[in-house]
């Protein structure tokens, strides 16, 4: 069948070796990641809380209450910076582990595909950062002039941290809509067939996912989807037409 044969199957035991190996190295770039990001976290520290200071306004500082508590946010902080260092590498990984299920002729879209996976998450993390500062202005306000915001400097980064990875992470849905188009499971007519059913699961996952779940953050995440989803019709109608 020339390029569209399927490599030999491997066993199940094939499957858990490699698929162990996988995970070891990505462990090791995660810790690796991490102990950078340990050496660096009052950096990372500052870069996340300027959003912060900026909703508040000055003389308003994190708080925390515990004595073991900025340990925690320093351990915190360096998971967060090793799994942003690690990204490529755990993007990498995973190609690695599905190439061999793959024809020939799929494989040609593994790098270009990985490329923009890390692009794409670049970009997810940058307007989830940009997002917070309108995001934590928003939820303030509600507070008003009767009250003070005290917040504590664990769930504070807790809350940043999340909010800017959901952010990342959901920017990569387009590449998983490419590759199931390059598997012939779902083509471009029925992505502009599904507009409204696409619209309406952006707007309702969205919901769910977003830390704060207010109608701002809520905007700011399902506008930017919505034109991926556009932009990925474009590319499977074009990329794949032949």
């Amino acid at each position: 069948m020339g390029e569209t044969t399927r490599p030999d199957a491997m066993s199940i035991g094939a499957h858990l070796v490699e698929l162990r190996t996988r995970l070891v190295r990505a462990s090791a770039a995660v810790l690796v990641g991490s102990v950078v990001g340990f050496i660096f976290h009052k950096s990372t520290l500052s870069w996340l809380t300027v959003p912060y200071e900026k909703a508040v306004g000055p003389g308003q500082e994190l708080a925390f209450f515990r004595p073991t508590e900025a340990f925690s946010v320093a351990m915190r902080l360096s998971l967060f910076g090793g799994l942003i260092l690690a990204s490529p590498v755990l993007i990498y990984q995973l190609w690695r582990f599905v190439a061999p299920a793959l024809t020939k002729q799929e494989r040609r879209y593994v790098v270009p595909l990985s490329l923009v996976l890390a692009v794409l998450f670049a970009g997810g993390v940058a307007l989830g950062y940009w997002s917070l500062e309108r995001g934590l202005g928003f939820l303030f306000d509600f507070g008003g002039d009767s009250l003070e915001p005290v917040i504590q400097a664990e769930s504070y980064l807790s809350f940043a941290t999340r909010f800017i990875m959901v952010f990342g992470l959901a920017f990569e849905f387009p590449v998983f809509m490419f590759a199931a188009a390059a598997a012939g499971i779902v083509s471009s007519r029925a992505l502009r067939q599904n507009r409204r059913w696409a619209i309406t699961a952006i707007v309702v996952i969205g919901a769910v996912i977003t830390p704060s779940g207010d109608p701002l953050t809520l905007l700011l995440l399902s506008t930017p989807l919505y034109i991926l989803y556009e932009i990925t019709i474009l590319a499977v109608r074009f990329i794949l037409k032949k």
